[in-house]
């Protein structure tokens, strides 16, 4: 394979997405997640108990409100990026987070509870939901990462995670907890933060500003990329029993998500505010369920059908040869020239 010839392959298979710019009419609730405005913004917004942090993980205010304070205490790195914090390459995670939610993907898909439905709690956070328990590794464990970079600085309370009602073993719940449990993983994330933090205060130090070329955005996507897929791994094995609660074609759109995610991470994509919305826009509005055949899913868009069917193909493609095709992908991936050309690829299969 030539480099332009592998990337024209693996594309090719992978998601046909269009991507719909923001325009100036859209509402916040069309930008930003479901009850963003609503999520605690500051640490001690949360309770405070005992001398300690209480966050419930298992609420999705609480969750997105994690989220909320990473992208607030790391706005300063992007400044050059844009205004009001659009430029902020975290903005993937709460934004997928949010879909999640309002696609009901984190409610009980076993239905014995309420949890996370409109006539019970809607709000919870089903730990049966397979999409609930790897987002908390795409949650806390980059929360707790940044609280032990000192992203959010000297804390004078601990942050404690409540468990779930099930489950407890599968989790960590303090960065003591994490560290101890999942060591190269908390390294990841808190690698991603404090890389930042020394670039930003060696340029603030120095009296250089702060711009594209001081600050290198490829440099940040690479480590965040590297976590976020890392984090992936390790909860894909943990939580596969989880799948046996959702439809086949539910369970076969998450593993091909996941799958999706390495591919797309090679190219170091920007996940900003109006990049990660673009891209959001054909994932599927509801949970699949049995009787969904692709692509004849009647009350999805013809797009929808298209990425959902790329997402499968891409998938097993990638089983057919072993793997095979991601390791070939990565390597045409691994210079900043193939990653440029590997995203514009994905514009221009997107925006035809």
């Amino acid at each position: 394979f030539g480099i332009h010839a592998l990337l024209i392959v693996t594309l090719t298979m992978s998601p046909a997405i269009a991507a719909a710019q923001i325009d100036n009419g859209a509402t916040r609730e069309d930008v930003y997640p479901p009850l963003w405005d609503l999520a605690p913004e500051n640490l001690l917004d949360f309770l405070v108990k005992d001398k300690k942090i209480v966050i419930n993980a298992w609420n999705y205010q609480e969750r997105l409100g994690m989220y909320k304070n990473l992208l607030n205490s790391s706005a300063k790195y992007f400044t050059a990026f844009g205004s009001q914090n659009f430029g902020n390459i975290l903005w993937g995670l709460p934004l997928q987070h949010g879909w999640q939610f309002r696609t009901g993907r984190l409610a009980d898909p076993s239905s014995v509870t309420s949890c996370g439905y409109e006539d019970g709690d809607l709000l919870c956070i089903s730990v049966r939901s397979w999409w609930s328990c790897m987002n908390y590794y795409l949650a806390v464990i980059p929360f707790l990462g940044a609280v032990e970079a000192g992203l959010f600085g000297q804390l004078q309370y601990e942050i404690e995670i409540l468990p779930p009602e099930e489950r407890r073993a599968d989790f960590c719940y303090s960065v003591a907890d994490c560290r101890s449990r999942i060591p190269k993983l908390m390294d990841k994330w808190k690698a991603y933060f404090e890389v930042n933090n020394f670039l930003y205060f060696f340029f603030i130090f120095s009296g250089t500003p702060v711009t594209f070329s001081s600050f290198k955005l490829d440099d940040a996507l690479c480590l965040m990329w590297r976590a976020h897929v890392a984090s992936i791994a390790y909860a894909l094995p943990k939580f596969q029993d989880s799948l046996k609660y959702l439809s086949d074609p539910e369970a076969d759109f998450g593993e091909d998500w996941a799958n999706a995610v390495d591919f797309i991470a090679a190219t170091h994509f920007s996940t900003d505010l109006q990049t990660t919305n673009q891209f959001q826009t054909f994932l599927p509005q509801r949970m699949l369920i049995e009787g969904d055949v692709l692509p004849s899913i009647s009350d999805f868009s013809p797009e929808q059908n298209r990425v959902l069917l790329s997402l499968r193909a891409l998938h097993k493609a990638n089983q057919f040869t072993g793997g095979l095709l991601l390791k070939l992908w990565q390597k045409a991936m691994s210079t900043e020239a193939g990653r440029k050309m590997g995203r514009k690829l994905i514009e221009d299969l997107a925006s035809s």
